[in-house]
């Protein structure tokens, strides 16, 4: 056999394995793939059997309170708590996070101080001491230290338990949202900042036109998980009676003795509420990343 003949058959070789090497693992990862489908088919069909054959799920009952009242009731309770917390919780936790980044060592202190307490005492220990701060403070007023109140009021007036599920919640959750927001300012670039001072910006015009719209494609994301987080956390206030979803289908089996069907309603809900939130978290985070993408001129 020629040189030239044991080349040619040695690049038919070559050009042979390379297209077994192209070939070889697309098999594989499609076997791979059949084989982890089958596997999950199949778990599904027992879940679904599950679901259908055991009478402790007791359809019917779910299906009859779905739509009860009291359980509507307690699902617009559950949204507004979920509202009125996370207000009071991005409105508290910009503050702290700006207290923090400031230069001032007490209230950077004070910022840190806060951040460390209530992010290290449990939420429900914190409802329950606004629920029970009457027992605390029965009057709370303005007066000279020592010397009685000029002016006072019932504690149980000033502070009924919807509020205290607020303020346990709200105070709770500013701590997480002051280093998300902490976080989100660290993202921009310091020349963002020295660009804006070199302009005559002064801090809070910078903060508020300059950083804060940057910084929010990092904060958005933490932000959206912590209010679906919030809309669960709600059903803590159990603890205190406000009447919210959990608090409601309690009510209900507390009669009927139906625990499991109630759960599941209850639950179902809970899946409805953070699926639409996710959705709008969504639509927010592509919103903000286009339109930053705009000022940078990416896109």
């Amino acid at each position: 056999m020629s040189t030239d003949t044991r080349i040619h058959h040695d690049r038919v070789d070559l050009a042979d394995l390379a297209a077994i090497a192209d070939h070889e693992p697309v098999r594989r990862r499609a076997a791979g793939q059949a084989v982890g489908g089958g596997v999950i088919l199949v778990l599904a069909g027992f879940v679904v059997a599950i679901l259908v054959s055991n009478p402790g799920f007791d359809w019917p009952t779910v299906g009859r309170y779905l739509f009860d009242v009291s359980v509507l009731k307690g699902i617009a309770v559950t949204l507004e708590l979920t509202i009125a917390a996370m207000s009071v919780g991005i409105a508290g936790g910009v503050v702290l996070a700006v207290l923090r980044q400031s230069g001032g060592l007490i209230p950077r202190s004070a910022a840190t101080l806060y951040i460390w307490f209530f992010r290290g005492t449990p939420v429900l220990v914190q409802v329950l001491f606004w629920g029970f701060a009457a027992s605390l403070f029965p009057r709370i007023g303005l007066g000279i230290p020592g010397g009685g109140f000029l002016v006072s009021w019932d504690t149980n007036e000033v502070i009924p338990i919807f509020a205290a599920a607020v303020l346990g919640l709200g105070f709770n959750e500013a701590a997480y949202v002051a280093e998300i927001v902490r976080g989100g300012l660290l993202s921009v670039p310091a020349g963002q900042s020295e660009a804006a001072d070199a302009l005559g910006l002064g801090r809070l015009a910078t903060l508020r036109f300059v950083v804060l719209p940057q910084a929010m494609r990092a904060i958005i994301p933490p932000i959206g998980n912590q209010f679906i987080s919030m809309l669960k956390m709600t059903s803590v206030v159990l603890v205190i009676g406000v009447g919210d979803l959990l608090e409601s289908v309690t009510q209900i089996y507390s009669r009927n003795y139906r625990q499991i069907p109630l759960l599941i309603v209850a639950s179902i809900w809970y899946l409805v509420m953070t699926t639409l939130l996710t959705l709008v978290q969504a639509r927010l985070e592509k919103r903000f990343g286009r339109s930053l993408g705009r000022v940078g001129g990416t896109r």
